[in-house]
């Protein structure tokens, strides 16, 4: 049985396909389109789906779509008479895609996939749940979601056990924790649903200034983690944006432009949001577990990507072990969804997955005679070496400061790089992490690079305790890896940190010495685990800098056209695909000039 899984129509694009209860693919149509962030109808995610299961769309027994329109468009309406006259102005900007396709979701699946089956509806946090546990590596656990908000809900928890899940509890619109940290990130000058990893990146060059201030006007937070919003503060559907001007006051003036300078107000306020963001967190956390019991915890949601609280559930919170949906935002509610209609709905037995990469690596894989069909198409000089060569003329090309774009097997579903989708560099270089961000992602200096790390020695270096295939959690780096600090490096302020070599691989050590880590073991990814091996022969280092194999603004590359441009875009030196290795001196000039950079605030 087939059954296709979808999100969009104002959310983040996506499709999934399950057959018998297996994830054969999953992917998001940004990939495919090159828009960041598509929110239309996954065409693409869901042809690439169909294609790799080898039916046509007459072959699915089922369609899930994550939401229920009716259900969110009542919420939609009813928000916006209670922000007349300026709601007003909001609900009717909104009502022709309204009236065009959101209501109309089954009618415009089945015309678009030329499918004439049932079409079932998931409520939206039925499928991030969904999202969370099925594919967990827990016969049980509790579940908890918390994003921005989908029909009417904003935060759920409940119990996973079997193949049931059952939300026990939710928090309800405009009640959210993701509002609330999309609020502050839009404040500080940043996109929102986009700039969040940058708040969070932010929040340790700052000071928690503003907690107090939250805490006695912004949220009411109770002891189990529930809250209420002063909505007096906000401005969800007046039209002019998540806030108003008491927020500005209290917050000591307007909002950054994005094109501002980051001062240090966006610090503090990063680090302010931030903490009240961690603390409710754990509270919520802490209160699932004495109410359900349960020894693990799955987490979905878009504010389950929030890494540095999750480190802080693994070494602080309750539960013995936590597992994070890779794709833990809406393009993971076309997953869940699929998987509710299969576990749920029609009743099949689900079995406990193994934890492992696979949960996040789910797109298309391109095989060795279809990059070398394009590189000789396009006559892109280039050099084919067995696993050994290649692993050993990488690793070496590392070690002497080469920037490497690494395209191997299937891609990444989510916002993560996993070693298959990567731009690879040495670690060690303090200068390496502002060269990348400059030079090669185009985007603020200030934001931290994630290391992958042999998951052997990932203790030595980490206080982490378990394997983190999925880069799921942030963990602080070992006081023995950590270089002691002069005066005057323990005095600076601001930007001026990033000058300061904090450990011996300083380009994926935060100011805060924290990294969000990220383990390769044999089992799961076989080359990239042999490939810091050799770099750990040849360095006594088992660490590379892994930053997603994109541009600014674009969506991580999925096919090697995709790559290769991104590799000629920037000052990359060698571009890997397969068995391929493409040195960036041997080839011919690139026939773009630099336009496309204009498109956008820096990231």
């Amino acid at each position: 049985m087939h059954i296709l899984g979808l999100s969009g129509f104002g959310h983040d694009s996506a499709a999934a396909l399950v057959r018998d209860g297996a994830i054969v693919a999953a992917a998001q149509e940004e990939r495919f389109t090159r828009k960041k962030p598509d929110r239309g109808f996954p065409l693409n995610a869901a042809g690439y789906c169909l294609e790799e299961a080898g039916i046509e769309a007459s072959g699915l027994d089922y369609v899930a779509f994550f939401e229920r329109p009716f259900v969110k468009f009542e919420r939609v309406l009813l928000s916006c008479v209670s922000a007349a006259p300026t709601g007003g102005r909001s609900f009717l900007a909104q009502m022709p895609s309204w009236l065009r396709e959101k209501l109309f979701v089954r009618g415009v699946i089945r015309k678009q996939l030329g499918y004439a089956g049932p079409v079932l509806h998931v409520m939206h946090h039925q499928a991030h749940a969904a999202s969370a546990f099925y594919p967990s590596p827990f016969k049980a656990s509790a579940f908890l979601v918390l994003d921005g908000v989908g029909e009417w809900a904003t935060s759920a928890y409940g119990v996973g056990e079997a193949n049931r899940i059952r939300i026990l509890k939710e928090l309800r619109y405009p009640h959210s924790l993701g509002l609330l940290y999309a609020a502050f990130t839009s404040f500080a000058g940043f996109q929102v649903s986009r700039g969040e990893p940058k708040l969070m990146g932010l929040a340790p060059y700052g000071e928690p200034k503003y907690v107090q201030a939250i805490l006695d006007h912004l949220i009411d937070v109770k002891e189990d983690g529930s809250f209420r919003l002063n909505m007096a503060y906000f401005d969800c559907c007046g039209g002019s944006g998540l806030t108003n001007g008491r927020f500005e006051a209290l917050f000591d003036g307007p909002p950054r432009r994005s094109d501002g300078a980051i001062t240090r107000r966006e610090m503090d306020l990063a680090c302010s949001i931030q903490a009240v963001t961690e603390d409710v967190i754990l509270r919520m956390a802490r209160a699932v577990h004495r109410e359900t019991g349960m020894r693990h915890l799955a987490i979905a949601g878009g504010v389950g990507l929030n890494s540095v609280a999750n480190g802080r559930l693994v070494r602080e919170g309750p539960f013995e072990d936590i597992w994070v949906q890779p794709a833990a935002g809406d393009a993971g509610g076309a997953l869940g969804a699929a998987l509710f209609v299969w576990h749920q709905l029609l009743g099949n037995t689900r079995r406990a997955a193994r934890r492992g990469r696979q949960a996040g690596c789910l797109g298309p894989a391109f095989s060795e005679d279809a990059i070398e069909a394009y590189l000789r198409e396009e006559r892109i000089h280039h050099e084919r070496l067995d696993s050994g060569a290649l692993c050993d003329t990488v690793a070496r090309l590392l070690e002497r400061g080469k920037v490497v774009g690494w395209f191997q097997g299937r891609m990444e579903f989510g916002p993560h790089a996993l070693g298959a989708r990567s731009i690879l560099a040495d670690p060690r270089p303090p200068a390496m992490q502002s060269l990348v961000n400059r030079k090669i992602r185009f985007r603020e200096s200030f934001r931290p690079f994630a290391p992958s790390v042999l998951a052997e020695h990932a203790n030595e270096y980490f206080e982490l305790d378990r394997e983190s295939p999925c880069m799921a959690v942030t963990a602080p780096l070992r006081d023995g890896k950590r270089m002691a600090l002069r005066d005057d490096e323990m005095k600076a302020e601001g930007f001026d940190q990033l000058r300061v070599a904090r450990s011996a691989i300083s380009a994926v050590t935060h100011i805060d010495n924290t990294a969000q880590v990220h383990t390769v073991s044999r089992k799961d990814n076989p080359l990239y685990h042999r490939l810091l091996s050799r770099f750990y022969e040849l360095t006594g280092c088992p660490v590379l800098i892994n930053a997603p194999f994109r541009l600014r603004g674009e969506p991580i590359v999925c096919a090697p056209r995709d790559a290769y441009a991104c590799f000629m875009r920037t000052k990359m030196d060698y571009l890997v695909m397969g068995p391929f290795i493409v040195d960036k001196a041997l080839q011919k000039d690139w026939p773009e000039d630099d336009a496309w950079r204009a498109d956008g605030p820096l990231e």
